[in-house]
């Protein structure tokens, strides 16, 4: 069981390096696409951090105007979807966790809480653990990218919480996600 977590951990840690190795050779086009974001898979959420969403000046590290507005439409991203009964990361959250990563190594004081959610299909303790897993996916995944263990807090509200209370697909499927705070 612990060498699987290992595995695991190294497979992620493998994809990260992927992940990043494509994300540098993307910068250099400019902006990569980014308008496409939002397909469902994440959506921005309010932050409720206010001000700046990255948390430092707009000219950090010469960025291009396109590459400032794709960190902060994904810093603005607060709300991750998953599918059901599923607890893994999609592509566009892993893209929009480099960055929340990033701000939070670059301000040590600052905190996440990563709150876990599910649908009502399932009894209330399998969704419990379902929240958990879902947030604890993004806790493991912003610490690959260098993130303190200490700047994060995972719970799990699992059905408690909806965000809409409909009995659809589409009201589950909104109410499936991790919210960061």
């Amino acid at each position: 069981m612990q060498n699987n977590k290992f595995y695991k951990l190294g497979m992620v840690a493998v994809f990260t390096l992927v992940l990043a190795a494509c994300q540098s050779s993307t910068d250099d086009m400019g902006d990569s696409g980014m308008d496409d974001m939002d397909n469902g898979s994440m959506s921005s959420g309010n932050n409720t951090g206010g001000g700046n969403a990255s948390g430092v000046g707009d000219n950090m590290g010469g960025l291009t105007p396109a590459q400032i507005r794709e960190r902060d439409e994904a810093l603005a991203t607060t709300v991750f979807y998953f599918e059901f009964d599923r607890s893994d990361l999609s592509a566009e959250a892993r893209q929009a966790l480099v960055y929340h990563a990033n701000r939070l190594m670059e301000n040590s004081s600052l905190r996440y809480r990563l709150e876990g959610h599910a649908d009502e299909r399932g009894t209330r303790e399998y969704n419990l653990a379902l929240g958990e897993r879902r947030a604890q996916a993004i806790e493991r995944y912003l610490q690959v990218q260098g993130v303190s263990s200490n700047q994060l807090e995972v719970i799990s509200y699992g059905e408690e919480q909806p965000v809409d209370p409909g009995t659809s697909e589409a009201a589950y499927a909104r109410n499936r996600r991790v919210e960061i705070h």
